[in-house]
């Protein structure tokens, strides 16, 4: 090496094209040249340029350049001369290379130079996007479109299962090729058709051929026939066939399995019904473990009801007599009480003009009706010797349950039937045709029906909100005689300002609603326009006879409505006389026109339909509590009171006669002490009357004989009139003597 030579190390150069010079290792202390080469398309020769003032004048320069494709040659050229190349800088000659210079090996050539070419068109990257991670793109064998939870029904266990093997497989292209093999059958159809289609097409165009003379092409030689070259006197032909195998076939016959078809279908709530019979299922098999150590109670019972069945001391028969045994006991030991209530008379009354008096006989009262108030009582139409009492509470503020209690003459010491409700009863009535069957509204505005000879105390029917129940109070409840409906249906009203109707069909009760009874304004001038409310009903009673689709409805505004069945939308007439709560309305049971009415405004009032004034009224100075007809005389009722006159706390009944004296009472009797009566009956068959207390008790009544005088027959009176046509002569002859009377 020349004194004055700088070592240069790792240097590239980009010129025009792009061309990357790797420096050879060679050389220690010469200076770096490069070589530069253009596109060897372009025809570009080599070109050698000396970095400046880097290199001696006469340094040789050697090297290898390669291409990108690695093709490599060798070159070598001597430097310009040293006095136009710059000196290099002066200083202390060096004669050993740097540490990291290679050594010297004595060659004239330098080590390769790598040249590395890249296109114009090469995207050039940021650093920061060539250490940038791609995510590789790789496919996975699994079919996103396919179902991960297939279910399928299995016949086998008779469940729903989930089938896991899903098929992963998905067709993006099918196309059904047209190539055949030459061997196969169809490609052996597909050439004998063919050969026949052009065997025929030869036939029809030699058929169509005309006879004309062709030359024969120029281009087309004629090829000479090779005639066979053969030994004529000794030639001989041979054949030979080889040995085809011979094919057979042969086929088993197998019996196949036992096949069964199975269907069905698979819908959401056939889903669902079966899942809901699985947990079903499985709580029960919880309860059956759970119970597997415990004895139950039917257990126990069991040898009891076996017993029963068997032994006679359990059986229906034992408890029959018993209960003949016990009202026999009880005769006997009011022996006195029931004498007075076959044979008692009243002397005294043919000392009296017209008057008569009560005969206490019986207090009827239980243990679960103690502190409830008597709300309704009713007798039975066909055994006269049984009534319901209906217990619950008038008051607001002390509502509870309730109890209907049916209470028989043949044993006064405790009922024959007791049932217990939710709500406090507050109506009920028997069906006419149906004696055992009895019809029950209570205090939530919820009516029952119990057949009272069912084993279980609990309703055969019952009213809920689905069926349009009444929100208020029921009031009143009165079965329909008219069966043209086909099914058992009874009435009831309610607070709520609605008449509903009640059908027993199969296995429901349904309501019909008959009637809305709206307020009617005395004002006058008032816009017909003004919305009008609910007037609320608190007692009706239906028209007996031929004309039974009447009906009278009491408000609590203190008006009575004359109604039919057959006009549901208005009233047929308005009857305004009271000037409160009318609390009682029933029609005379034997004079069709005739009604009465009691009221909280203290009176009772006598009506004709006919006319909207009433006939006569009656101040009994106290609130009306109930109003009854007398089931023997058409001129004869009964009236109680909550308290007495003057102000005592005893409860009061008073009987008319308006045929003796159409002014005073014939009756008039403190019942009890220290509590206010609430509801009267008359018994249809015996001469008593049943009065109810806000106490819980049942008092029964026996009317002296002025107190039930019936009919009087003379010898002026017409012997085919019945009774029945002198009671209604007996009311109208009083209504023309009141009609007389009434000043203009």
């Amino acid at each position: 090496m020349e004194e004055g030579s700088i070592f240069w190390s790792n240097l590239s150069v980009t010129v025009g094209t792009n061309v990357l010079v790797q420096p050879h290792s060679g050389l220690a202390r010469a200076g770096r040249c490069l070589a530069v080469m253009g596109p060897s398309g372009a025809g570009k020769s080599l070109l050698l340029h000396s970095l400046a003032g880097l290199a001696p004048a006469n340094a040789r320069v050697s090297g290898t350049v390669c291409d990108g494709s690695g093709n490599c040659r060798r070159w070598g050229s001597e430097m310009a001369p040293k006095a136009a190349m710059p000196k290099a800088p002066a200083g202390p000659a060096r004669s050993t290379p740097p540490p990291d210079a290679p050594e010297e090996t004595g060659d004239d050539y330098d080590m390769p130079v790598i040249v590395k070419v890249r296109p114009d068109d090469q995207l050039d990257l940021s650093p920061e996007e060539l250490e940038k991670e791609v995510p590789p793109r790789v496919l996975y064998p699994l079919n996103p479109r396919a179902p991960h939870n297939t279910t399928q029904f299995s016949f086998k266990e008779k469940c729903f299962k989930t089938d896991e093997q899903v098929d992963q497989v998905v067709m993006h292209f099918s196309m059904d090729g047209g190539i055949l093999l030459k061997d196969s059958p169809e490609a052996q159809d597909q050439d004998e058709v063919l050969d026949k289609k052009q065997q025929e097409q030869t036939e029809k165009d030699s058929q169509e051929a005309i006879d004309e003379d062709f030359d024969p092409p120029e281009n087309e030689k004629e090829i000479p026939k090779k005639n066979p070259l053969r030994n004529q006197f000794n030639f001989s032909e041979r054949a030979a066939q080889t040995k085809n195998h011979l094919l057979r076939d042969r086929s088993w016959t197998t019996q196949p399995p036992p096949t069964t078809r199975n269907y069905g279908t698979v819908t959401q709530w056939e889903i669902f019904d079966q899942y809901m019979a699985d947990i079903e299922a499985a709580k029960e098999k919880e309860k059956e473990e759970k119970t597997k150590s415990k004895i139950s109670y039917d257990d126990l019972t069991d040898a009891k009801k076996k017993k029963g069945d068997t032994d006679p001391t359990y059986s229906e028969n034992m408890k029959l007599s018993i209960k003949i045994m016990e009202r026999m006991v009880n005769q006997n030991a009011e022996n006195e009480v029931y004498h007075d209530f076959k044979f008692w008379e009243d002397r005294s009354d043919e000392f009296r003009d017209g008057e008569g008096t009560l005969l206490p006989l019986w207090r009827f009262s239980s243990e679960k009706a103690k502190k409830k108030q008597v709300t309704c009582i009713k007798w039975n139409p066909r055994y006269n010797d049984l009534c319901a009492v209906g217990f619950g509470s008038y008051d607001f503020m002390r509502q509870g349950t309730g109890v209907i209690c049916c209470y028989s003459l043949k044993n006064t010491r405790f009922p024959e039937y007791v049932f217990n409700t939710d709500a406090g009863v507050c109506c009920l009535d028997w069906h006419p045709a149906h004696p055992a069957v009895l019809a029950v509204g209570l205090y939530d505005g919820t009516v029952l029906v119990y057949d009272v000879r069912a084993k279980t105390k609990k309703p055969i029917y019952q009213s809920t909100v689905r069926t349009n129940k009444h929100t208020d109070p029921v009031w009143e409840v009165r079965w329909n005689d008219d069966e043209s409906a086909g099914a058992m249906n009874f009435y009831s009203i309610s607070s709520d300002g609605r008449v509903s109707n009640w059908f027993l069909l199969k296995n429901k009760l349904e309501s019909e609603e008959v009637m809305e009874l709206k307020l009617i304004s005395a004002a006058a001038g008032e816009d017909e326009t003004t919305l009008a409310g609910l007037a609320g009903g608190l007692c009706f009673d239906f028209r007996g006879g031929k004309e039974n689709h009447l009906f009278l409805v009491g408000t609590e505004e203190g008006r009575i409505h004359k109604c039919s069945k057959a006009f549901s939308g208005q009233y047929l007439e308005t009857y305004e006389g009271h000037t409160m709560a009318v609390y009682t309305v029933r029609w005379n049971p034997f004079h069709d026109k005739i009604f009465i009415s009691g009221s909280a405004d203290w009176t009772v009032k006598l009506w004709n339909h006919e006319s909207r004034q009433a006939i006569l009224s009656f101040d009994l100075a106290q609130a009306i509590g109930d109003v009854a007809w007398a089931p023997y005389s058409s001129t004869t009722f009964a009236a109680i009171t909550s308290e007495g006159a003057g102000g005592s706390t005893s409860g009061v009944v008073h009987l008319y006669d308006l045929h003796v004296d159409r002014n005073n009472r014939i009756c008039e009797q403190k019942v009890v002490k220290r509590a206010k009566l609430t509801h009267v009956a008359f018994s249809s068959s015996e001469p008593i009357i049943i009065v109810g207390d806000d106490r819980g008790g049942v008092n029964t009544l026996k009317l002296s004989p002025n107190l039930r005088a019936g009919v009087v027959r003379t010898e002026d009176t017409d012997p085919n009139l019945t009774d029945w046509d002198l009671q209604i002569q007996k009311m109208e002859h009083l209504m023309e003597m009141v009609t007389e009377t009434r000043p203009a």
